[in-house]
């Protein structure tokens, strides 16, 4: 199907907003690009499910750039240092990539200080070797003499013949991105080595590698732009300053966090994301296991689990120690009158008396919190499969289930879009309620705590309405053997439903993005009128105290 790209933004990422959670925006805000301009937009219709969702969510606060986008903005870039500074384009990158790409910090400083900065940079207006008028030159690498006309110098004047400078540019070329700042051959010399000298010695298999690492350098030494972390993705993010929502989607559908680089995880800030993803990958959990499900073995202390069965253990070989699991003693004591082999009463007799208190309270408090994380960390995963599942229907619905639905319900597919729209509404909301099972994890404060399930929980059940609707009560019309009177009612069913949705998850987002602020100000509120209450009761009298405090008031028996 043919497409086309919409323009999301310009350079100066002057464009408005147009925020999943704020209600929307206006068409102004999508401007068609022309043939001759690069492409910077990251909305294309029907070409990506992954960019529907995030043009459907996300403001327009970033640009995405392909390969020929950055290398035109890194050309005009040097072109403006050029013209302005008078020198010439090898010169200009030589100094931006000095000031790793500020074109403003390259004019304050040169014009601040032209002599300091052509010094420190490796720009020489003079030679400092003077090379005589006549005769024969010796290179100063491989020091044979060559006629003048068969070396080449840089601004210092220092003589190297073709041939050492080819393998010396093509040495530090395969050395890496330190070719960049590559100076003059001779030991302490400054001169730069500028950008004219590789395109004149290095091969053609070098260049390809010099100007791959001068492009990346525009990105990687640039604050405001970020390579998109998918693996085998060329593009780029330039991000606008002054938001706070850092999520971004690519081209290639890679949606994540231009601040810390993880998957996009809005509202939740870049901190949790890290704790979670840590302790999700750590050992931390593994010995919380190991701690509330095993006891060492007594003799050689390495850890066993006791899965069913009675409490006679014995360890692995070549140990092969036998004990009783409860309290841990040689099993050759035990017996019918020790409890028998379900049961120790040698245990819960020392257990009376306080013996295993210490340690049944680890176990106890690392089965715990086990338990803990094992509630959220399922959650988690669970809302992330439900979202990849989300995805992939909206990908069979488009392709297959609405040109059926439209032939069955004799409707244009340009009028089925409310299906598509609660499929995109289902993906994010479950983006969203992921990444709240982190934020609950790390949630201390039991007040908020009950605040925050309480929104999550009204959020959870407005999703599962949704996705019930759109995934069980749309078989039915698809089934159908021909138009059904009921479709209108189901089509204002779901729309209504994606919009309710769609607010309990704006509400679960702001007082998230607000750290549940409402809390606070509702105990804060609470406290006052408790106090004005109390001061009322104590020192008010007759009808004056009454208009101050319902207490006093239901105290007249008015």
């Amino acid at each position: 199907m043919d497409s086309e790209d919409d323009l999301l933004g310009a350079h100066d990422m002057d464009s408005g907003e147009d925020d999943f959670y704020s209600g929307g925006g206006s068409d102004d805000d999508y401007i068609e690009s022309d043939g001759d301009e690069p492409d910077y937009g990251f909305v294309e219709e029907d070409v990506d499910d992954s960019l529907m969702i995030a043009s459907h969510r996300s403001q327009i606060n970033y640009v995405v750039l392909k390969e020929e986008d950055i290398r035109k903005l890194q050309m005009d870039d040097i072109g403006r240092v050029s013209m302005v500074l008078s020198i010439s384009e090898a010169e200009a990158s030589i100094l931006l990539l000095h000031y790793h790409w500020s074109v403003s910090k390259v004019h304050d400083e040169w014009f601040a200080d032209e002599e300091g900065v052509r010094k420190a940079v490796g720009i020489l207006e003079r030679p400092v070797v003077s090379a005589p008028h006549g005769g024969e030159l010796t290179c100063g690498i491989c020091f044979e003499p060559f006629q003048r006309e068969e070396v080449v110098s840089l601004a210092c004047g220092h003589p190297f013949c073709s041939t050492c400078w080819t393998g010396y540019i093509s040495t530090t070329i395969n050395d890496g991105p330190g070719c960049l700042m590559l100076k003059c051959p001779e030991p302490s010399c400054p001169a730069a080595v500028g950008q004219d000298m590789f395109e004149k010695f290095a091969s053609k298999e070098d260049k390809e590698k010099y100007y791959k690492y001068f492009l990346r350098s525009y990105i990687e030494d640039n604050r405001k732009m970020k390579w998109c972390p998918a693996p085998g993705c060329e593009n780029a993010i330039e991000f606008a300053a002054g938001t706070s929502n850092y999520d971004v989607s690519c081209l290639c559908s890679r949606s994540f966090c231009w601040n810390c680089t993880e998957e996009a995880h809005r509202p939740v800030d870049c901190h949790t994301v890290a704790q979670w993803i840590r302790k999700n990958s750590a050992e931390s959990e593994n010995m919380n296991w190991i701690l509330a499900n095993s006891k060492p073995c007594p003799k050689c202390k390495r850890p066993i689990e006791k899965n069913h069965g009675c409490m006679h253990m014995t360890c692995t070989p070549p140990c092969k120690y036998e004990f009783c699991w409860l309290c841990l003693n040689a099993w050759t004591a035990h017996g019918e009158r020790t409890g028998g082999f379900y049961a120790c009463n040698r245990y819960e007799s020392a257990k009376q008396e306080g013996l295993y208190d210490e340690a049944e309270k680890r176990r106890e408090m690392a089965k715990n919190s086990l338990e803990r994380y094992t509630h959220y960390y399922e959650r988690w995963a669970s809302n992330q499969t439900s979202r990849q599942k989300a995805v992939e229907d909206l990908q069979k619905a488009q392709l297959e289930k609405l040109e059926k639905l439209s032939d069955i319900q004799c409707t244009p597919e340009s009028q089925l879009k409310f299906i598509s729209e609660a499929w995109l509404q289902i993906i994010e909301c479950r983006r969203v309620l992921k990444w709240t099972y982190a934020y609950g994890y790390y949630l201390p404060d039991h007040d908020k705590k009950q605040f925050f399930e309480y929104l999550q929980g009204e959020a959870e059940s407005g999703l599962e309405r949704l996705h019930k609707c759109v995934e069980k009560e749309l078989e039915v019309f698809l089934n159908a053997e021909g138009p059904s009177d009921d479709f209108n009612h189901f089509r204002t069913k779901l729309t209504g439903l994606t919009s309710i949705t769609k607010t309990y998850f704006e509400n679960l987002v702001k007082a998230l993005e607000n750290g549940l602020a409402d809390v606070d100000t509702q105990g804060t509120s609470s406290k006052s009128t408790s106090s004005k209450s109390s001061k009322t009761k104590g020192s008010g009298k007759g009808k004056g105290s009454s208009r101050n405090g319902g207490s006093s008031k239901s105290s007249d028996g008015n």
